[in-house]
C-alpha cells in the first residue's frame, strides 16, 4: 500500500529530477554570456514548488555550480534576482503567459544586475550617466537573457507536463493493481 503512494508522485518525481539534471548540465557546460536557464528554473519552481522554498532550487544550482564556475562581486544582485523571479505570481500557464512573465523575469534580472555590476564595478562612474552607461553597454547581453529564459521556461514547464503525463501511462497499470 505505501508503495503505491510513492508511485503516485513518480510522475512528478521524474519530472522535476529531469528540470533539474538539464539546468546542471546547461550551467556547467560552456554557453554564451547569460544564456542559461536559472532564470527559467526559478519560475519553474515557483510555478511547482511550495512558493516559502521555490527560490531555494534555482539558488542552490547557482551557489554548487558557482563553487566550480567561480564567484564574482555581482553574485549577490544575481541571487537576489533569482529569488524575486521564484516569487512572481502563476497560477495557470498558458504559452502567452509564460512568454510575458519569462519577459518579465528577464526585465528584472536585467535591471537588478547590472544595478549591482554599476555599483561594484569600478568600470563605471558613479553618476547616473555612468548608470546608464552600465545598461547601455549590457543591452546585447539581454538578448541572451530574454531568449534563454523564454526558450527554457517552454521546455521546463511542457517538458515536465510531457514527462509527468507519459510516466504516469507507463505506472498506470501498477498504480491500479
Amino acid at each position: 500500500m505505501e508503495n503505491r503512494n510513492i508511485l503516485r508522485y513518480m510522475p512528478e518525481i521524474f519530472g522535476i529530477c529531469a528540470v533539474i539534471i538539464m539546468t546542471i548540465l546547461f550551467r556547467l557546460l560552456p554557453h554564451p554570456p547569460n544564456f542559461t536557464p536559472i532564470g527559467a528554473l526559478a519560475l519553474f519552481a515557483g510555478a511547482h514548488m511550495n512558493k516559502k522554498i521555490a527560490w531555494i532550487l534555482p539558488l542552490s544550482i547557482m551557489f554548487f555550480s558557482d563553487l566550480l564556475i567561480g564567484f564574482h562581486s555581482t553574485i549577490l544582485f544575481v541571487y537576489f534576482s533569482y529569488i524575486v523571479i521564484s516569487l512572481f505570481p502563476k497560477s495557470k500557464i498558458s504559452s502567452s503567459s509564460l512568454v510575458f512573465t519569462s519577459f518579465g523575469a528577464s526585465i528584472l534580472f536585467f535591471i537588478v544586475t547590472n544595478f549591482g555590476v554599476w555599483m561594484n564595478e569600478t568600470t563605471y562612474a558613479k553618476t547616473i550617466q555612468g548608470l546608464i552607461h552600465c545598461y547601455t553597454l549590457a543591452i546585447p547581453f539581454f538578448g541572451n537573457t530574454l531568449l534563454s529564459d523564454i526558450l527554457f521556461s517552454f521546455v521546463f514547464f511542457y517538458g515536465y507536463q510531457y514527462i509527468k503525463n507519459h510516466t504516469l501511462v507507463i505506472l498506470k497499470p501498477v498504480l491500479s493493481s
